[in-house]
């Protein structure tokens, strides 16, 4: 079913009620039963829209997912509501009071901004999508501050409006996007509709972006959320900043935010005591250099984003790892120093390595040895492929 009316029926509202909770692998069982009461399209159209809603519990969380309506592109592409609030907060802290929402998907920004108080322009040319904002915006109470338009991004007038934020399309049949050009619609076209914004603007943009496909004028922040990086946004308008300082990485929860200083590479120096893993958005930031002078450290080498130091200082832009062994790559060494050691639990971590984690697990820990915990990290060493081991520090 491609329509979204019949499930906003109230016989549609109570069926979504009644299979809310149906185990997917009961569903058969359910579908033939209501199928003797109700039409056999309106109960697949609430199977599904309830398979829908517990995927979209992890992005929305349960209490609005349970309540919003999805389409599967909108449950693998909409912004998790916590990065989405953040950047409401954003909005709201520039004194922004109305927003177009262009590529508004079904809905995840519009609602954080409406949310912290924004008027909202919602979107989007595809109509079961647009569909589902709107049914979004009625079912969270949200409908007064929120106006779902159907249409051509490109074609509409956001003059009214104090802020832009664009959405582009970064997916096409045959997977992800990686040309910033061959978004829908293209970066270019969402920098023109920025810039043209009146008091501040936002673009939402693959981590990957390249550092030098960011406009002059842009201010750049790459997103993680509990570790995982969730995006990148470029910001126009009122948000200051220039040169070095328009590059940050936020971390949420938080939100804790690093911005660059433009500060040269560290130096690359033996592995000391302890050894920080920065988190993704601060290496795709290229921030690095922020968090090793933090700590006091260096690079275990040039080409690497691991950063060692001598001292623990806990910072919330890396993880320390206390290390025991700072070893060349050998298999056969490390599963005998298992085995020696001990060890049940093995944790892998790679960068700057070939080497597979869970080809490497099986090789050299086929069965635990005993109740130790070690993690190992694959990567290089002032070029050289090594292997440190270490436990996270406390």
């Amino acid at each position: 079913m491609n329509d979204l009316a019949p499930l906003l029926t109230p016989e549609g509202r109570a069926l979504l009620d009644e299979v809310r909770d149906t185990d997917p692998a009961h569903e058969l069982a359910v579908a033939t039963r209501l199928r003797r009461e109700h039409p056999a399209a309106l109960v697949s159209a609430a199977l599904g829209q309830a398979r829908l809603r517990q995927r979209a519990v992890a992005k929305f969380g349960a209490e609005d997912a349970r309540r919003m309506f999805f389409t599967p592109n909108g449950v693998e592409q909409s912004t998790r509501a916590s990065v989405a609030a953040y950047r409401a907060r954003r909005f709201a802290d520039l004194g922004v009071t109305s927003v177009a929402d262009l590529c508004c998907g079904i809905g995840g920004d519009a609602i954080a901004l409406a949310r912290a108080g924004i008027r909202v322009l919602a979107v989007d040319r595809d109509p079961l999508t647009a569909a589902a904002a709107r049914a979004n915006a009625e079912a969270l109470g949200l409908a007064e501050l929120i106006e779902v338009r159907e249409a051509d991004v490109t074609e509409v007038d956001t003059a009214g409006y104090d802020a832009v934020f664009v959405d582009p399309a970064r997916r096409s049949g045959r997977g992800r996007i990686f040309d910033p050009e061959a978004y829908s619609p293209p970066l270019s076209w969402a920098v023109g509709a920025a810039r043209a914004a009146s008091r501040a603007a936002a673009l939402k943009v693959a981590p990957g972006i390249p550092h030098e496909a960011v406009p002059d004028d842009a201010r750049a922040e790459w997103i993680s959320d509990g570790g995982d990086v969730k995006e990148a946004v470029l910001w126009f308008g009122a948000d200051g900043g220039t040169g070095a300082a328009a590059v940050r990485a936020t971390l949420l929860p938080g939100p804790r935010t690093l911005v660059s200083r433009g500060l040269p590479d560290p130096a690359v120096r033996p592995p000391g005591r302890y050894l920080y893993e920065p988190d993704g958005a601060v290496i795709r930031a290229h921030l690095v250099a922020e968090v090793a002078d933090q700590l006091d450290g260096g690079l275990v080498d040039a080409t690497i984003a691991y950063v060692t130091a001598d001292a623990h200082r806990p910072t919330p832009y890396a993880t320390a790892y206390e290390l025991t062994d700072h070893l060349p790559f050998n298999v056969k060494k490390l599963k005998a120093l298992l085995r020696e050691r001990g060890v049940g639990t093995l944790t892998v971590k790679k960068r700057g390595s070939a080497v597979e984690p869970e080809e490497l697990r099986r090789k050299v820990l086929p069965k635990p040895h005993g109740s130790a915990s070690v993690t190992v990290f694959l990567t290089r060493v002032d070029g050289a492929p090594a292997m440190l081991l270490g436990h996270p520090a406390h």
